[in-house]
């Protein structure tokens, strides 16, 4: 759920102590409770995910991916070990773009890896269908214009190119106001109505191949990861002090709880550059 600085100036530092505080052992174990296997990743897919992802990409050995809103690396340079193809991620996030260096280093992949600081509100310093596939995980809730975004990636993509992208914010049931207030704890949020993803996605020059409903991941991870979070209440409470903490849990346990009644979905929308 990467988020780029100035949209994030909410007074949470959620993703500066997220990528900041990477390494802590709380922080750490706590993912690992969370997703399983720990990648790093700091959204809503567990690592199955992201192998069914890079089936719905068809990445090769030969493929290029772009990661939009990198974060700290960790599942970009999981395609990269997984399917032998060559990553770029691009964030704004100094921490997690040092993170994800440092990652790439540590599993020898500094050749088949790219990190870049760049925002993605703007044009992106790639030459025109630079990419075979991309994807942005739980990201796009956090870029004001999506129209202009997805334009971006029809121009990035090479025709015949993939695209993936999650929106864990879409509106399908009634929210109350605090629900909406909660849910956007982390900064700055979207909340999009259905059928507008596949309407932007169209007008971009995009073609939309599938959509797929991934809420329960949110409803389960959401969970274990408040969870974690509780049984090291003091070492959390130490690093962000208690009214982080309470808003972060109040955050958690609201995803879950909308989510389980469907009154807030995640959605996988899947396609090419035609």
């Amino acid at each position: 759920m990467t988020m780029q600085t100035s949209l994030s100036s909410t007074g949470s530092g959620f993703y500066e102590r997220a990528f900041g505080s990477f390494s802590a052992e709380a922080v750490s174990e706590v993912r690992k409770e969370t997703y399983g296997e720990d990648l790093g990743q700091n959204n809503w897919s567990p690592v199955d995910e992201f192998r069914q992802f890079s089936q719905w990409l068809q990445l090769s050995d030969r493929s290029h991916v772009l990661d939009v809103c990198s974060g700290s690396g960790g599942p970009a340079l999981f395609l990269a070990r997984n399917n032998g193809c060559r990553v770029t991620g691009v964030d704004i996030h100094p921490d997690g773009l040092l993170t994800a260096r440092q990652l790439a280093a540590d599993f020898g992949l500094k050749d088949q890896s790219n990190f870049v600081d760049s925002d993605v509100r703007q044009p992106l310093p790639f030459p025109d269908g630079t990419f075979d596939a991309l994807w942005c995980i739980d990201s796009v809730i956090h870029i004001p214009d999506r129209l202009a975004l997805l334009r971006e990636w029809c121009r990035l993509l090479k025709p015949g190119g993939r695209f993936l992208y999650t929106d864990p914010t879409l509106v399908t049931g009634m929210l109350s106001k605090d629900e909406i207030v909660l849910r956007g704890m982390p900064g700055y949020f979207l909340y999009t109505p259905i059928g507008l993803n596949e309407s932007l996605i169209s007008e971009a020059g995009l073609c939309l191949e599938r959509q797929v409903d991934l809420t329960q991941s949110v409803v389960e991870l959401s969970e274990r990861w408040r969870a974690g979070r509780e049984k090291r209440r003091e070492q959390f409470t130490a690093m962000e002090g208690e009214e982080a903490f309470e808003r972060m849990q109040n955050f958690l346990s609201t995803t879950r709880l909308i989510s389980i009644e469907r009154r807030m979905s995640r959605v996988a929308f899947i396609g090419y550059r035609p």
